[in-house]
C-alpha cells in the first residue's frame, strides 16, 4: 500500500510539473519567439562602412528604424530580415559581407527592436517588412528587379510572406523554419505544441508561391532549427532553386562556412543578374 502512495505521488507530482511547464510554455510563448534588445552598441561604421540612418513608417503609423548601406558600384540592392534576437547592430559581419561582394544592403529593425517603436507580434513584422519594401521601391526608387529579398532564421519566414507579395529579383531563404508550430513540435516533443502555439509564420505555405530564383541555405550543425526543415523548404520551392549547406551552430553558421559561404551567395546572384541581362537583350531584339 506504501508502494502505491508513493507510486500516486510520484506520477502526481511528475503531471503537475508537466502542466505547470505547459502552462508556461503557452504564457509566455511571446519570449520565446521574440528577443528584441533596445541598445545598439555598434554601427556600419564600426566595420570600416558608410551608411544612413533611416526612419520610416509601417501603414499603421509605427515609426521603423534601418541603416541603409551602399555599394559605390552596386550591382543589386539586398533587403535584409534578421532573426528574432537582438537587432541591426548585431548583423554587422552579414552587412559587411553583402557589401563586399557588390550589393547595396538595406536593414531595419521590426517593432520593437533596437530604435524601431512599437511591441513585436506577427502581423507587425509583416507590415514592417512591406514598409521596408515601400521605401526602397517608393522613396529610394530603385526598381523591384534590382532587390534580393534576403531573410536569417525568423527572418526568412517575414521574407516568405513578402515574397508572396511583391516581386524581387530573387530570394535567399537561410536557417529558417517550415514553420512556428512545426519547430515547436520539434524543439518540445512531449507537449501538444500544435495546439498550444499562438503563432504561424508559415513558411511552407509561402515558399510554394514564390515566382522568382530561390537559394535556401541551412546547416546540418544547425543546433536551434533542424537541417531537416531547409531541406523541406527547398523541395517545396518552385524552379529555379538553389540549396546550399552550411556548416556550424545556427547563430555563426553563415561565419563558420566562410568564404564558401560568401562564394555560394555571391554565384547565385551572380547566375541571378546573369540570366536578367540575357532576358532584358532578347526583349530588346
Amino acid at each position: 500500500m506504501k508502494m502505491l502512495t508513493t507510486l500516486f505521488w510520484t506520477l502526481a507530482a511528475l503531471a503537475a510539473g508537466y502542466l505547470l511547464i505547459f502552462l508556461l510554455l503557452y504564457l509566455f510563448q511571446s519570449y520565446l519567439i521574440f528577443h528584441p534588445v533596445s541598445d545598439l552598441p555598434y554601427t556600419p561604421e564600426f566595420m570600416g562602412l558608410k551608411y544612413e540612418d533611416v526612419t520610416f513608417e509601417s501603414e499603421d503609423g509605427v515609426r521603423l528604424h534601418g541603416w541603409y548601406v551602399p555599394h559605390e558600384n552596386s550591382r543589386g540592392t539586398v533587403l535584409f530580415q534578421h532573426g528574432n534576437a537582438g537587432n541591426i547592430s548585431g548583423r554587422l559581419e552579414t552587412i559587411e559581407l553583402l557589401n563586399r561582394i557588390g550589393l547595396n544592403v538595406f536593414i531595419y529593425d521590426y517593432r520593437g527592436y533596437g530604435q524601431s517603436e512599437g511591441a513585436p507580434s506577427e502581423t507587425g513584422a509583416y507590415k514592417d517588412a512591406m514598409a521596408a519594401w515601400r521605401y526602397l521601391t517608393e522613396e529610394r526608387d530603385i526598381p523591384a528587379d534590382e532587390i534580393i529579398l534576403m531573410g536569417r532564421s525568423l527572418g526568412g519566414a517575414i521574407t516568405g510572406w513578402l515574397a508572396n507579395r511583391v516581386t524581387p529579383v530573387a530570394v535567399i531563404l537561410e536557417s529558417t523554419f517550415i514553420s512556428a508550430p512545426d519547430l515547436a513540435a520539434d524543439l518540445y516533443p512531449i507537449f501538444p505544441t500544435r495546439m498550444m502555439v499562438k503563432y504561424d509564420f508559415p513558411n511552407k505555405r509561402y515558399i510554394r508561391n514564390i515566382q522568382v530564383p530561390i537559394l535556401v541555405a541551412h546547416s546540418t550543425e544547425d543546433d536551434l532549427i533542424p537541417y531537416s526543415h531547409g531541406r523541406r523548404l527547398f523541395e517545396l520551392a518552385n524552379e529555379p532553386k538553389t540549396f546550399f549547406t552550411m556548416q556550424g551552430d545556427h547563430g555563426n553558421g553563415f561565419l563558420e562556412t566562410g568564404s564558401a559561404y560568401i562564394r555560394a551567395i555571391d554565384n547565385f546572384i551572380s547566375g541571378v543578374l546573369e540570366t536578367k541581362r540575357i532576358k532584358n537583350k532578347q526583349k530588346e531584339q
